[in-house]
């Protein structure tokens, strides 16, 4: 299939796009910085989300997962307005299979910094929209929410003992998740997955049982 995946370069991005490219999909990245990616599969543009202008045309996309995301940087326009019109523009067409955005357990909880937890729950209420939408292609709409996941824009609180053990304290599964495995669960629901859709799925450990969101001051 082809596959368009936004935020590609690190991460759970880039950990999204080579479980595609090992299953032998055709990958697309969207990104503000240089490819991650060697594969004669993966296709690379490197732009700001947020500029309708730079997206290309790219025809086909079969699947559609919107991974690019910030903290305290604009939340709301690149978490939840730059989602809605990259999906408006390749995920809303009759080739479409299956559209997945990758939100936030803070989106449900609330327990994180108010601008983002606003994008993230946007994000959820968007996902019933589309899949509302794009149900008459046969395809699915959902909204993949994790909470802890080890990658560099955690660095500064998992490199902090005291902070890392509340936060620790707080995961009944007393770990964070590794990006390869919210992967796994992307795959799952775009690939795997042809009848679940509108729905947010919360892949946190357990976190959000506890509601307490703790980060470096």
């Amino acid at each position: 299939m082809k596959v368009l995946i936004t935020g590609s370069s690190g991460g759970i991005g880039r950990a999204i796009a080579a479980r595609f490219l090992t299953a032998g999909h055709e990958v697309v990245g969207l990104d503000r910085s240089p490819a991650a990616l060697t594969d004669a599969r993966y296709t690379h543009y490197r732009l700001d989300i947020r500029d309708d202008d730079r997206l290309p045309e790219i025809p086909g996309v079969q699947v559609l997962i919107n991974c690019a995301g910030t903290q305290n940087e604009e939340d709301i326009d690149i978490n939840l307005k730059a989602l809605i019109r990259v999906t408006e523009r390749y995920g809303v067409q009759e080739n479409i299979r299956s559209v997945l955005h990758i939100g936030s357990a803070s989106g449900h909880t609330g327990s994180e910094f108010p601008a983002y937890c606003a994008s993230k729950g946007g994000v959820i209420a968007y996902t019933k929209n589309v899949a509302l939408r794009i149900a008459r292609f046969g395809a699915t709409c959902n909204s993949l929410d994790p909470g802890g996941v080890r990658t560099s824009l955690n660095d500064c609180v998992m490199n902090d003992p005291a902070l890392w053990a509340q936060i620790m304290a707080e995961t009944p599964l007393r770990r964070w998740a590794a990006p390869e495995e919210i992967a796994e669960w992307a795959y799952f629901l775009t690939v795997t997955n042809t009848f679940c859709t509108g729905q947010s799925i919360v892949v946190d450990g357990g976190e959000s049982i506890n509601y307490r969101f703790v980060w470096k001051d």
